[in-house]
């Protein structure tokens, strides 16, 4: 309820009516005959009016006591000095009209400051009133919340959450792993240790936890978190200082944790010197630039200033936010962008020709599993073929090194995606052996938040009220966030001298119904009451357990802690091209048996799952153990691969030369 105007006005008129009472007591040491015989009375009606006068100009009365503020401050004070000069100045011309008793100075004085202070500490007195009684009200209402940390961005954070009106939090507790900060206090609030935080929410109620920038190690931060979601506690957290708005924190930048944050791991320590070396003023081509790979390894790029990059897709609007993002929040230049098809050879053509690039990142490639098994000729046409044109190309326009992005899909692959890459590996591989160019392959499993990812599919599931969709309970997989596989990628375009598969240290693999639990809880839902989990079984070409692509008996360590260098079969050039050009010609047919029939021909590790194609596999067993006359070098392939055994006729004219024959060329 507001209190009226006229209420102010009167208890203001009031306060300066009593503020000369005052002044005249303490100048006269509060003798009363003393004050009656200096003209009190004269002096209360001259000052008198030209407050009021004052006040009706000035308006001090129209504000709301509750929420007075400096400003309101300042415009007491110059009304009541104003007026104390006007009053003075009326009394002395007063004096000489009419002889009445003028106003001592030592009055006006102490009734200007008697009168300002009263009325700016009574306003103050009520605002705090006010207050305190709201707040005593709304503390029922408030959510206690926990800090992070014991540092200037956590004391700022609190303040943030004290003075936004949108805030309902009350800051009860810091926490910190620091012993030093034990028992002392932040703005009257009590640094506890981190081991205290679960009997912290129990004694206060707590309703969320803020890390206030100064984060504790990935190991802590994420036990921090289990601990908070096992008691159906939000999770927040600050932005780094650096994107403070202004230097100054707002309340709307506080965000909640994202499962991205949860997963990831402590940073990767790259060799930046090594990075510089091999894209500083060189021409880089970036294939699939537009996609989540693609967009981040030409944004890790820009650090290391490359002469060109050139953006190489065919998706016209990202391709454009890309290039907004380049020029504006990077600030980049050294890009052209190029809208293409890397199985379009006229297109490639004119690139090459053009921009003559050095380094190569073929980022570009169809993804999704289900969708490759269902359209295996897409699946050759783009990944295959399209590997294929680059590879040539860049053998013909002599790049320096070609960096191809892998998946670890293609380690005894189940489906047909996984095995179109392990054939566009199987292509490279057999290249580099024959050419200049240094042909190198990353393989790294899935990457948080990227384009067809489970992330961003459970947060539209959770947004929409669910159900949240998993495959299989028993279902797992390998995460990494985008930025690190980027990061590593371009690590190992350091490591490789041409021929390598490196893989990527992934860390533990996640169950992916844990993942989509810890999703439903970092948004604040319960699982069962306000959202189901619904299964609905693996998708074709879909396995339960992914590769661990560490394994100390497949891999072999680099100078790079997170990098291993797979051990794979080495294959000839001449047969693994004369198979692979007879794919391509195959899936024209768009004979999906025929197709992957032969992908297994390529590729014997190849075995179908929860897919139509296992027929391929039982047919392929029935006949092996039915063919008795099979050499034992016969019997370690498919029989199928019988009609590869034959060696080829071409000719070569040294090691790194082209090929000679009528049978074999290299772009064709």
């Amino acid at each position: 309820m507001q209190t009226p105007r006229w209420v102010v006005f009167l208890i203001d008129t009031l306060i300066v009516s009593f503020s000369v009472l005052a002044s005249y007591l303490l100048r006269f040491n509060f003798d009363l005959v003393e004050i009656i015989s200096q003209s009190f009375t004269i002096t209360l009606f001259t000052i008198l009016p030209v407050r009021i006068l004052s006040f009706v100009i000035s308006k001090t009365y129209s504000g709301l006591v509750r929420y007075t503020s400096t400003k309101d401050a300042m415009r007491i004070s110059i009304t009541i000095i104003s007026g104390s000069i006007v009053a003075f100045m009326v009394s002395v011309l007063l004096s000489y009209s009419f002889e009445l008793p003028r106003i001592p100075l030592s009055i006006a004085i102490l009734d200007c400051i008697i009168a300002m202070a009263t009325m700016i500490i009574s306003r103050f007195v009520v605002k705090s009133l006010y207050l305190e009684h709201r707040n005593l009200d709304m503390d029922s209402m408030l959510e206690n919340v926990v800090i992070y940390g014991a540092s200037e961005s956590a004391l700022t954070t609190k303040r943030t959450l004290d003075r936004d009106a949108g805030s309902n939090y009350k800051v009860v507790a810091f926490i910190d792993s620091d012993d030093r900060f034990k028992g002392k206090s932040i703005d009257g609030v009590k640094i506890y240790k981190t081991s205290a935080l679960e009997e912290i929410i129990e004694k206060h109620n707590v309703k969320s936890l803020i890390f206030a920038n100064d984060c504790p190690s990935k190991y802590k931060k994420n036990t921090i978190i289990e601990l908070c979601l096992n008691h159906n506690i939000k999770v927040m957290s600050t932005p780094t200082v650096n994107n403070w708005i202004n230097g100054e924190l707002s309340f709307k930048q506080i965000k909640n944790i994202r499962i991205e944050d949860l997963l990831e791991r402590d940073p990767i320590q790259l060799e930046d010197d090594k990075i510089r070396m091999e894209i500083l003023n060189k021409t880089v081509l970036v294939t699939g630039a537009a996609g989540s790979i693609g967009s981040e390894i030409v944004r890790q790029l820009t650090r290391f200033n490359p002469k060109r990059i050139i953006v190489f897709d065919q998706a016209e609007s990202p391709l454009y936010d890309l290039e907004l993002e380049l020029r504006e929040k990077l600030n980049f230049e050294n890009f052209e962008i190029v809208i293409g098809d890397i199985t379009d050879k006229i297109r490639l053509t004119e690139t090459f020709e053009k921009y003559r690039p050095e380094v190569v990142y073929h980022a570009a490639a169809y993804k999704h599993v289900p969708m490759m098994e269902n359209n295996p000729s897409q699946a050759i046409s783009n990944n295959v073929k399209g590997t294929k044109y680059l590879a040539d190309f860049s053998v013909k326009y002599n790049v320096q090194k070609f960096v191809m992005v892998s998946t670890d899909k293609a380690v005894n692959p189940t489906n047909v995606m996984g095995c179109s890459k392990r054939i566009c590996e199987i292509y490279t591989q057999s290249l580099n052996s024959m050419f200049q160019t240094k042909f190198i392959t990353t393989r790294f499993g899935n990457v948080l938040g990227s384009n067809g990812s489970v992330i961003p599919r459970f947060k539209a599931q959770i947004e929409k009220g669910g159900p949240v969709t998993v495959t299989h309970p028993e279902i797992t997989r390998f995460f990494m966030t985008i930025p690190e596989a980027c990061q590593l990628v371009l690590q190992a375009g350091t490591l490789g001298n041409g021929g390598e598969i490196f893989v990527f240290d992934m860390g533990k693999s996640v169950k992916i119904i844990d993942l989509a639990k810890k999703m439903i809880k970092l948004s604040g839902l319960s699982l069962g009451k306000d959202i189901q989990i619904a299964y609905t079984g693996l998708r074709p070409g879909e396995k339960l357990y992914e590769e661990v692509l560490n394994d100390k008996e497949k891999t072999l360590p680099t100078t790079h802690s997170q990098i291993m260098v797979a051990k794979v079969r080495e294959y000839d050039f001449s047969i693994v091209s004369e198979q692979i050009n007879d794919l391509i010609a195959l899936a024209d047919c768009r004979d999906n048996m025929k197709i992957v029939a032969m992908m297994k021909r390529i590729v014997p590790e190849f075995k179908s799952e929860n897919s139509i194609y296992e027929e391929l596999d039982n047919l392929n067993a029935a006949a092996k153990s039915n063919d008795a006359e099979l050499s034992s070098e016969e019997t370690t392939m498919p029989v199928l691969e019988k009609d590869y055994q034959k060696k080829s006729r071409i000719v070569y004219s040294n090691k790194k030369g082209f090929p000679i024959g009528k049978k074999f060329s290299l772009i064709h």
